[in-house]
């Protein structure tokens, strides 16, 4: 994004006028960097009064430049004089204006991360890795909940804009290539790939819901159901379709059920399986939630998991070990997708080319009670 003399940005300009504290003027980015970046302090007379860079100057005995380069860490300034501009700077408790900041060096120190859903316990494991990340390179984010909505999501990156972010990070299942290609700023795809165009961190979720399958045919289960997440969600219907070959491949009935990624609808949907095939010995979970809804609608009609009936979940989350029996599951690393997200991002804004562009993680299995028959 090209920045231009003409840009203008407000400056709140503060005076009083009749007892009434009044707020104006406008003024040239550059002037507002270089000269106008300021803070509030109050008068004697109770008027709130404007600490600029040109004040911490005056102070100090030096230039606006000088003044800048200490806050900035750019250029060269004698020790002595650093000193002496950072005491003035706590003495007069200076500020500087972060979004003029942002505006001269076109760099905010912020990204955005939009997720879709906070209430999952696997976002905000993502969250906090890519948090981290970013805190340890300088930088803050801003974090939206978009509730899966296209709507909601578009808003947010309006919203980003004007934040001056330097980067975004997106789960999602609805913002393409033409949503976001004039954005201005490097995105990464999390978790979901958005498209072939865009930089993603993802997961194998056909191969590990394959491998899910697998362990539970390799315990001895004949007749494994599938509860699924919402249609509309690529994890999901990669989860599903894994489960399908899968089954398939082992000339095994398919049993399959909406639970859509939510403990209550998997708690409905388990029971609809197990009041239409008594036969059921597996269930796989396309999420832990949802392994938790199963494990819940289990104990409710008497079948005990795992002497009667196998449970597998996919993701990894703490509410898995949080319950009992401790549910197995396909763990995703999920701290390193999120630390790789937000380091591939880092490279985007530097300006660097990453060599890979697309990353894919692979699920562990992690067995706890909930397939392990006592003999």
């Amino acid at each position: 994004m090209e920045w231009t003399k003409n840009f203008f940005f407000p400056l709140l300009t503060i005076f009083k006028k009749e007892g009434i504290l009044c707020v104006t003027g406008y003024i040239r980015y550059t002037e507002l960097f270089f000269g106008r970046c300021v803070t509030g302090y109050t008068s004697g007379e109770g008027v709130m009064m404007m600490t600029t860079i040109r004040d911490v100057a005056s102070k100090a005995g030096v230039s606006a430049t000088t003044v800048s380069r200490v806050l900035n860490n750019q250029g060269y300034v004698h020790e002595e004089t650093r000193k002496k501009v950072e005491e003035v700077i706590a003495e007069l408790n200076f500020k500087p204006n972060s979004v003029a900041r942002s505006l001269y060096k076109k760099k905010s120190k912020t990204i955005g991360f939009l997720i879709p859903d906070i209430t999952n316990p696997f976002f905000p494991q993502l969250v906090r890795a890519v948090e981290e990340v970013m805190n340890q390179s300088g930088y803050h984010v801003f974090l939206f909940n978009t509730d899966e909505k296209i709507a909601k999501e578009l808003e947010y990156i309006d919203v980003l804009k004007t934040k001056y972010v330097d980067g975004i990070i997106i789960v999602s299942n609805t913002i393409k290539w033409d949503h976001i290609q004039n954005i201005g700023v490097p995105v990464i795809g999390l978790d979901r790939q958005l498209d072939p165009q865009i930089p993603s961190v993802i997961i194998d979720n056909y191969g590990d819901a394959r491998r899910a399958v697998r362990f539970l045919i390799d315990k001895g289960c004949k007749n494994i159901a599938h509860l699924k997440g919402p249609d509309h969600i690529f994890n999901a219907q990669e989860r599903l379709r894994g489960y399908l070959d899968e089954m398939n491949e082992h000339g095994l009935p398919v049993l399959v059920e909406d639970g859509n990624y939510n403990l209550r609808n998997a708690m409905t949907a388990t029971m609809r399986l197990f009041s239409r095939n008594t036969k059921i010995d597996g269930v796989f979970a396309g999420n832990d939630v949802m392994a938790v809804g199963a494990l819940k609608a289990a104990s409710k009609l008497g079948i005990h998991i795992p002497k009667d009936v196998l449970l597998m979940g996919f993701d990894g989350i703490e509410w898995a070990t949080a319950v009992s029996p401790e549910i197995s599951t396909m763990e995703q690393p999920t701290y390193d997708m999120g630390k790789k997200a937000a380091e591939l991002l880092l490279e985007y804004i530097e300006g660097k080319t990453p060599q890979q562009q697309n990353f894919i993680f692979q699920s562990t299995i992690q067995e706890r009670e909930t397939t392990k028959r006592k003999r």
